[in-house]
């Protein structure tokens, strides 16, 4: 895939030569700047396959700087505390520590939209992560991905981590407007896998026993 990658982007910047000397050509012809025409010529071949990747990453960077992080509502001490004998009570539907199992009973599709999907998965009787999915702008392949530790039975939210990719859609997993744009993908922000392995191993303190 790299090599035909390369191919590729050689064959474009040879294209975008050529039209950049003709541009220069013709305007030589008609008595106009070849300077222009040549400049002109080589921004629009730059814009066609590039438009995109500054606007991307600046608005990239401002969700990572402005939202995404992790945070914890209530511990799992003031949970218990709060919840007198229940953590005994529960069941883990976790069979592989730090992953989902495929066959917890609660685990469901909540929302598909094609701009907006969400998970339920439960870890046990008491408590479900949510993992949502959101595009943030028609434009610009920009992903939101949440996730949130919630108490079912009171409807509160415990923890929440929320993070940002760029260069995919909820629509097109495989990429938005494609793998051909390798340039616009970053999995996450700057420290995200780090938060998101922080926010696992937060939610495995309230898995239960296991089954």
């Amino acid at each position: 895939m790299g090599i035909i990658l390369l191919a590729l982007a050689g064959l474009y910047l040879v294209f975008s030569l050529g039209v950049v000397i003709g541009a220069m050509a013709y305007a030589r012809r008609e008595g106009r700047s070849t300077k222009r025409w040549g400049w002109s010529a080589a921004l629009m071949m730059y814009l066609i396959p590039f438009w995109d990747w500054i606007p991307t990453m600046v608005v990239h960077q401002y969700y990572c700087a402005t939202e995404a992080g992790f945070w914890v509502y209530k511990t799992p001490e003031q949970w218990i505390k709060e919840n007198p004998g229940v953590m005994e009570t529960l069941v883990s539907y976790n069979r592989s520590p730090g992953g989902f199992s495929p066959d917890w009973p609660s685990r469901h599709e909540l929302r598909n939209d094609g701009h907006e999907k969400t998970n339920v998965n439960a870890i046990n009787q008491r408590l479900n992560v949510l993992v949502s999915w959101q595009d943030t702008t028609i434009i610009l392949p920009i992903v939101r991905a949440e996730n949130t530790l919630v108490d079912v039975k009171k409807n509160e939210v415990i923890a929440r981590y929320i993070d940002f990719g760029s260069g995919n859609s909820v629509k097109n997993t495989v990429g938005a407007p494609g793998p051909m744009k390798f340039w616009l993908h970053r999995s996450d922000c700057i420290g995200g896998s780090e938060r998101h392995i922080e926010f696992g191993k937060f939610y495995l303190q309230f898995r239960g026993t296991e089954k």
